[in-house]
């Protein structure tokens, strides 16, 4: 799984994205096991993530962090990338975000494009 680490921070949280190519749930299932291999992606507050299936259509889950992984579905049908899996990572910092959530969930999934 290719990890970009810390993208931003936001009044206290903490923000990294990762991604890797996923073309099957059990695909999905494994590369996040693997992502919580590592202690600090573990205890992170969200491991926000999706992919859109060639075969079956998009999947996400919000791990906590309800409408995010739509957000991570949008960019991924604009761009057209199928059997890629994107996971957005937030170390909650104390401080509520309201809808600057989505924003920084974006400047994730967009960093994460740029580097590919």
């Amino acid at each position: 799984m290719k990890q970009l680490g810390q993208i931003l921070t936001d009044r206290g949280s903490k923000y990294a994205v990762s991604g890797c190519p996923a073309s099957d749930r059990a695909a999905v299932d494994a590369a996040l096991k693997e992502l919580k291999r590592d202690k600090s992606y573990a205890k992170a507050t969200h491991n926000t993530w999706a992919v859109l299936l060639s075969d079956g259509g998009p999947l996400k889950g919000d791990d906590g962090e309800s409408g995010a992984g739509m957000v991570i579905i949008r960019m991924l049908e604009r761009e057209g990338l199928e059997d890629h899996l994107i996971v957005v990572t937030r170390w909650y910092g104390g401080k509520h975000l309201g809808g600057d959530r989505f924003r920084n969930v974006q400047s994730c999934v967009r960093a994460y494009l740029d580097a590919a």
